[in-house]
């Protein structure tokens, strides 16, 4: 018997397809080289990507952050939709806006996708999302990887992963030690649901009520499958301007676990903050979800954003500036809480009041 058969013939028989591959890396190369920084070094196809470090002159004593993250089951929406293109713009927003917090400004960024079988126009679609979340995040697509995996992943089934290196000067570190009582809470508007609680979401509106993602649902204004697709806002380069321009001691990004629990997560123990709900209305997709599945506001509160998916603690005497200042980026922000001492609450959020119209 010969063993002189094509190379790769064995692999593509187990179900991976490297000619397939490289067919993706072809059609994503234009995606990526829109998302570049002059810090880069080299190009695509290299088994690592290379940053000059030594370019970052404006630091003096620089703080290297990182951050890696996913998008949870809303793949599952952008599988059954066919629409591949913006769930790369939820990953982007998910790690660059959990390191913005910090006040870190995003420097690169590395992707993974694992899949049943390589479509590359779909990983190319995939990866021209990533790519314009790279450019509205102001930061550099360095590199990735792409994975088949026959067997353990349907044909059509995907999942996508990043992670992101930022900077911040040490003394610029924004967090807990800076909080101060009488700071006001500003609240940041989320372009929807994000990236976090799908699973909670698909099982009441499409398990649960039978919803189709292609119907029309007037209170919506567009189909459940386009709301539920709607990428996630990208904060950062209007959170690296707040921290800049104002005395903001500290940021949440509201992911998994909602407002009060991603708050906490930045306030000092001998401090407490305020919510009120009555600041704003969330958009009619929360609502939505609260009155389909028959979820108690704790319950909802504590799984989705609720239309809040950005929080600034800053100075009152800045309150004008920032909420200038944000939404000359585009960014509709308002005056949503305060902070006071209150070391009985070691560090809790309380929301209080009601939604307008719920």
């Amino acid at each position: 018997m010969s063993d002189e058969s094509p190379a790769g013939n064995a692999y593509a028989e187990a179900g991976v397809n490297i000619q397939a591959a490289d067919t993706a890396i072809e059609l994503m190369k234009g995606w990526i080289d829109k998302a570049r920084r002059p810090e880069m070094i080299g190009g695509l196809g290299g088994f690592a990507g290379l940053f000059d470090a030594s370019a970052l002159t404006k630091y003096t004593r620089p703080l290297l952050a990182t951050s890696t993250d996913g998008v949870g089951t809303k793949v599952a929406i952008a599988q059954a939709m066919d629409v591949h293109d913006t769930i790369g713009f939820d990953l982007v927003g998910m790690v660059v806006d959990d390191l913005v917090v910090c006040g870190a400004e995003p420097l690169f960024m590395t992707d993974y996708i694992a899949t049943g079988r390589v479509d590359p126009e779909k990983i190319a679609a995939i990866v021209k999302g990533i790519a314009e979340g790279c450019v509205l995040a102001g930061c550099a697509l360095i590199g990735g990887e792409t994975a088949e995996h026959p067997g353990l992943l349907g044909p059509d089934d995907y999942d996508v992963a990043g992670a992101t290196t930022g900077v911040v000067e040490a003394d610029k570190l924004l967090g807990p030690g800076r909080v101060r009582p009488g700071d006001v809470v500003i609240a940041m508007e989320a372009s929807g649901l994000h990236s976090n609680g799908y699973s909670l979401v698909r099982h009441v509106l499409l398990e649960k009520a039978g919803l189709s993602l292609e119907a029309h649902v007037d209170e919506l204004g567009r189909t459940l499958g386009e709301e539920l697709l709607e990428p996630t806002r990208i904060y950062a380069k209007a959170c690296l301007a707040l921290a800049d321009r104002t005395r903001t001691h500290a940021m949440s990004h509201v992911t998994g676990g909602g407002l009060a629990a991603n708050l906490e997560r930045v306030m000092p123990v001998e401090l407490a903050a305020t919510i009120d709900r009555g600041t704003w209305t969330p958009q009619p997709v929360f609502d939505l979800v609260r009155r389909t599945g028959s979820i108690s506001q704790p319950d909802l509160e504590a799984t989705l954003n609720c239309g809040v998916g950005m929080v600034a603690l800053t100075d009152p005497e800045d309150v004008d500036t920032a909420i200038g200042v944000l939404g000359e980026h585009g960014i509709r922000a308002w005056v949503a809480g305060e902070v006071a001492a209150d070391p009985e609450q070691k560090g809790r959020v309380e929301l209080v009041g009601q939604h307008p119209g719920w």
